[in-house]
């Protein structure tokens, strides 16, 4: 019967093509505006670390001073220096990492090629490890290289082909800062979305990975320059450390720290690690203070965050409402087509056709009306996403339409359209065979 029914459906279509045209374009135009944003949300919302993400926890500390405290307030959401070295050789997790931004200049060694800047992330061993970074040659550094403030760097795909067309370069040079650095590792293409890690360091949770990677140790042992937030307590007055707001006794927050815990047991025991630390550190008198700490996983820490752009969400709001709207209208065309085949509809009443099967054929009518608005609609939302794309957002290029969506946009199309056409079939099946014999 679905044949048969789609056969009618056809033929409408083509007694009445204004009104099936309009109905095509009222739900096509709302397909392809809720598409683009729920493509935009889909990409920027997504799990950065999928089948890790419940592992990878993001420890928090209150040591500041006892002004403006509010008992139980969030508190700083970076650590000190000193809090993520001491935590980082006590290792207590599965692996543990501390980072933070920062930007070098670099003096090729090839012709042709003038020196420049780039951003860099200095870290620990474990970074690499437990963020699952693909590499194309080589690996990461060790724990020791770390203690040894070994001048080693891990560089991207995009950077090995700049400066070595490509080849292998691990065991070859690259001049930082005017520092000779040897490269132990390439990263291959990797772009972690959201950039979770990177959330106070360039204010940009969607941007690309570092070109280059080093040693934290190195970093201050070299003094290199650093970017990002920083938050500092003592009065507004310059450290009294030697290498002052990023030393490791000054009273500034700046360091992000991840931690792996691979069961729920090491969870509940790292929880109970960071509240013992804080009270070990209260007692020392580093914290004023009480306990408050906090141990978020990434899915928590993404959510508390927000780290979709608020215009985004309310884009997505929007579209969905206009995509409402277009139901609306397309329930008002459907009711005003099929009431105006109440004379046949009647005739298939008296010839022997249910209520139900009249109200199967209107909906697989309304169905292949949504079809055909999907089909239009992708082809705005392709042109929404290119739209998007010419945006300067760091996220801009990320929206693309991948299988999952381009499924979504007919499961979509096709479920709007049989929604729409719900009440045109239930009152299309209503008709009364006697009445409109009667009338004819």
């Amino acid at each position: 019967m679905f044949g048969y029914y789609l056969d009618l459906a056809l033929r409408s279509f083509r007694r009445n093509k204004v009104l099936t045209a309009l109905m095509v374009f009222a739900i096509a135009l709302g397909i392809g505006a809720s598409m683009t944003t729920l493509t935009v949300f889909h990409v920027l919302s997504g799990d950065p670390m999928p089948g890790r993400s419940h592992t990878l926890f993001y420890p928090q500390l209150d040591p500041e001073g006892m002004d403006d405290h509010t008992p139980g307030a969030e508190p700083v959401d970076q650590l000190t220096r000193f809090d993520a070295e001491k935590m980082l050789r006590e290792k207590r997790g599965d692996r543990q990492a501390m980072m933070t931004g920062g930007f070098v200049g670099l003096e090729p060694q090839r012709e042709g090629l003038s020196p420049f800047s780039m951003d860099a992330r200095y870290t620990s061993a474990d970074f690499f490890a437990m963020f699952d970074a693909p590499f194309l040659y080589g690996t990461g550094w060790s724990s020791v290289e770390d203690d040894k403030r070994a001048r080693v760097a891990v560089i991207d795909k995009a950077l090995n082909e700049k400066l070595f067309d490509g080849a292998n370069s691990v065991g070859k040079s690259v001049r930082l800062e005017g520092t000779d650095f040897r490269i132990v590792g390439v990263l291959d293409t990797w772009r972690p979305v959201p950039k979770f890690y990177d959330m106070f360091a360039s204010n940009d949770g969607y941007g690309e990975v570092e070109p280059v990677f080093l040693p934290f140790s190195t970093s201050r042992d070299l003094k290199l320059s650093r970017n990002g937030s920083m938050s500092c307590w003592n009065d507004g007055k310059e450290s009294e450390d030697p290498e002052g707001n990023t030393g490791v006794n000054s009273p500034c927050v700046w360091i992000q720290y991840w931690v792996q815990l691979d069961s729920p047991a090491k969870v509940a025991q790292y929880r109970q690690y960071l509240g013992n630390y804080s009270d070990q550190q209260r007692a020392a008198g580093r914290y004023l203070r009480p306990t408050n700490v906090r141990l978020r996983s990434l899915p928590e820490y993404l959510e508390f965050n927000k780290f979709v752009p608020s215009d985004v969400r309310l884009q997505t709001w929007l579209a969905l409402g206009f995509l409402m709207v277009c139901l609306l209208n397309t329930v008002g065309l459907l009711l005003a087509k099929f009431l105006r085949r109440s004379s046949e509809i009647g005739v298939r009443r008296a010839l022997g056709a249910s209520r139900r099967a009249i109200f199967a054929q209107c909906l697989i009518e309304a169905g292949t009306v949504g079809l055909a608005g999907g089909i239009l609609g992708l082809g705005l939302a392709w042109l929404g996403l290119w739209a998007v794309r010419q945006q300067p957002s760091s996220y801009a290029e990320l929206a693309r339409l991948d299988p999952t969506m381009l499924l979504t946009t007919f499961a979509l199309a096709i479920a709007a359209s049989l929604l729409a056409g719900l009440l045109p079939a239930w009152r299309a099946c209503q008709v009364t065979p006697a009445i409109q014999l009667k009338s004819h």
